[in-house]
Parts: C-alpha cells; structure tokens; sequence
C-alpha cells in the first residue's frame, strides 16, 4: 500500500525500533505506549481487517500468534501480556493495516 505506514515501516522507508523481524512480520515498539511494554506485530503483507482473512492469512496469522508465543519471554512479557487487534475506525484502528499489540510488563486493568 503507498501510503501505509506500516508498509513503509516494513519496507525500511520509516525508521522504527524493531525487536524482531522474519520473512513474514515485524515486531516494534509503539510510538504512543499505553503500557509499561507496547509493542505492534504486524504482517509483511498489506491487509486492513480480520474479515479480509482467508485461508492462506488466516495460517500467516496463526504464525505470527505462535512467535509472539515463544518470544514473549524475551520480550520482557513473560508474567503475562494481553493481544489486541482493533478493527475499523469506531474500534480505535488508526493505521488500516492489521497489527497485534502487545501489552504488558505491568499488571494490566480489565477493560
């Protein structure tokens, strides 16, 4: 997407503070954290909504929830953390490109 910044980020055109990338993902930090650790996954591949998912994306994104997994302890998230996934604007999606925050290294309010 031109003007995605998400896609830019993942392209190399925005800088960010990656802490893991593969050939599928980048997970950075969140320039706006709302928790003591913020973090965004987000998939290579350019796509807005979880309705937008089928079948090839829908195992991207079982991947990329089976390596937030494993990383988590590296992460500093191994006492807990909690995934969100906005979607739409009436959510509080502000970049239409489908991201997972990560949140934690603190205990975290019900919301």
């Amino acid at each position: 997407m031109e003007n995605c910044i998400f896609c830019k980020i993942v392209a190399g055109e925005i800088p960010s503070a990656k802490v893991y990338e593969d050939e599928e993902m980048v997970i950075f930090k969140d320039i706006a954290p709302i928790a003591n650790i913020h973090l965004l996954c987000v998939p290579k591949e350019h796509f807005k909504l979880l309705s937008e998912v089928e079948e090839t994306r829908a195992a991207l994104l079982g991947r990329m929830l089976q390596k937030i997994g494993r990383l988590a302890p590296s992460l500093g998230l191994a006492e807990g953390y909690r995934l969100v996934v906005n979607q739409g604007e009436n959510a509080g999606q502000t970049v239409p490109h489908l991201h997972i925050h990560l949140l934690g290294g603190q205990v975290l309010p019900w919301a």
